[in-house]
């Protein structure tokens, strides 16, 4: 007799890809991780109108830095989604927000800090809708400005997630704030 697959919702299909960040195959979001494979995820900076940046805390039933400070909105490139289409999405799943626009600012090769991951940054600018986090995905946040956020990255590095650290270190949060 056959097995009963437990009712769910479908796995998220990636796209898996390699070195040079060219589509291989398909496969679920959690067969890439278990296994090491190289697939794309997308970053959303989301500042208020005093140019703050919006960090936020990210769910404890989250099985990568459960409970620490991330990028605004963050998430991973469905198979065969656009970059951007993805950022929208993972921008309105996480904190209910549309941006009129959303800019390319950053990205970063794929490799074992990224978790396998080729990140892209973008930034949806200024927002005057305050984000309403979505407590499936994220339990909280806070606006920073470029000094509080750099004694954050100094004093509490472990509060924070890697991508916030590295994205600080290379100047790009606070840059364009739109």
């Amino acid at each position: 007799m056959a097995k009963k697959r437990a009712a769910g919702p479908p796995p998220e299909m990636v796209d898996i890809v390699d070195a040079a960040d060219k589509p291989l195959c398909i496969l679920p979001l959690a067969e890439a991780h278990r296994q090491g494979l190289y697939h794309r995820s997308v970053m959303v900076l989301v500042y208020d109108g005093r140019g703050k940046l919006y960090l936020q805390k990210r769910a404890a039933k989250k099985s990568l830095y459960p409970g620490r400070f991330d990028l605004s909105a963050t998430g991973h490139v469905k198979a065969g989604e656009a970059r951007q289409d993805a950022a929208a999405r993972e921008l309105l799943e996480e904190l209910g927000l549309r941006a009129p626009a959303l800019t390319f600012v950053d990205a970063i090769d794929a490799g074992e800090d990224t978790a396998y991951e080729f990140v892209t940054l973008f930034s949806a600018g200024r927002l005057s809708t305050p984000p309403r986090p979505n407590p499936e995905e994220v339990s909280g946040g806070m606006f920073v400005d470029a000094a509080e956020l750099a004694a954050l990255v100094r004093d509490y590095r472990d509060l924070l997630t890697p991508a916030v650290v590295r994205f600080f270190e290379r100047k790009s949060l606070f840059a364009r704030t739109g």
